[in-house]
């Protein structure tokens, strides 16, 4: 018999406004509230310190971006040694004049600053300008060996993308934390609403049983504009089954102990990564296959 290894996470959904000390005192009240909890390893969701900005496109929201690590994870740090916590936080980087990305960046318990990720996939599509605002990452997929547990860290339309989740699997990632802004337009229907959701929920525990890890999606909640953000938020384990589900319409600070022999347990049975044919995937470096030789 294992001893048993588990690690205690903690999932962050909210509103936000436009008042960026408001949204940050409620993070941080939030925060407080997991880590009372037992939280280990809490997770913001996306872009949580302002409204979701890229509905729309303009010069001004430049102004919210910050550098990292600066202000914000020099507190959030502080927070993290006090409460004895990692904090997953999503920020939106001003890594040089005119050069901006969408973040994470991961405190670890005892406040340090174990690094960032920069999103990789940046969307431009109705409500979603994300282009405009976000040069692509390019500091490659990260995996962060916190005090709790290893942890990747991939952001919202990453999530989509079975690439991202296996290669930040395979340096060694146990959970896998998709901090979300994504909902539903005020004019479409109940059933494409619901399919929505069920796709992204579908296409994540998919990437749970492909790897064999956790995975867990914070999203945002509350009316920004015509967007509905869905919130939904929740946690797979790694054969696929939900562990828990957010209310789609509240605000929801849930906890959750996780058993990380799960994983190993998982992966002897479904021998996923023992069987690929890492020799026959050149195919997938190309943007798209054409049958024509011209």
């Amino acid at each position: 018999m294992k001893p048993k290894r588990t690690v205690t996470v903690g999932l962050v959904q909210m509103t936000c406004n436009a008042d960026v000390e408001e949204n940050l005192a409620k993070a941080v009240s939030r925060i407080r509230e997991a880590a009372a909890r037992g939280a280990q390893i809490i997770c913001l969701q996306e872009l949580f310190t302002s409204l979701y900005f890229c509905r729309e496109e303009d010069y001004d929201h430049f102004r919210l971006a910050e550098e990292i690590p600066g202000k914000t994870t020099r507190m959030l740090g502080t927070l993290a040694a006090e409460l004895k916590t990692v904090i997953i936080a999503s920020l939106f980087e001003k890594r040089a004049q005119g050069l901006y990305h969408n973040t994470v960046a991961v405190l670890d318990a005892d406040g340090r600053y174990l690094g960032r990720y920069r999103k990789h996939h940046i969307p431009d599509d109705p409500g979603y300008f994300e282009k405009f605002y976000f040069t692509p990452g390019d500091n490659d997929y990260q995996v962060f060996d916190t005090k709790y547990g290893t942890i990747g860290t991939l952001i919202c339309w990453d999530q989509w993308y079975p690439e991202a989740a296996r290669i930040t699997s395979l340096k060694g990632a146990q959970i896998l934390f998709y901090p979300t802004a994504i909902g539903w337009a005020d004019s479409q229907s109940e059933k494409l609403n619901r399919e929505q959701y069920q796709a992204w929920q579908t296409i994540q525990r998919g990437h749970a049983v492909a790897n064999g890890v956790y995975v867990i999606a914070v999203n945002r909640t509350g009316t920004e504009g015509s967007m509905n953000f869905w919130g939904g938020s929740f946690i797979s384990d790694p054969f696929g089954v939900v562990l828990h589900q957010a209310p789609h319409d509240r605000e929801e600070v849930h906890v959750a102990s996780l058993d990380l022999n799960r994983i190993d347990e998982i992966r002897v049975h479904w021998p996923f990564l023992r069987d690929r044919r890492i020799d026959s995937y050149k195919p997938l470096l190309k943007r798209y296959i054409d049958k024509r030789t011209n």
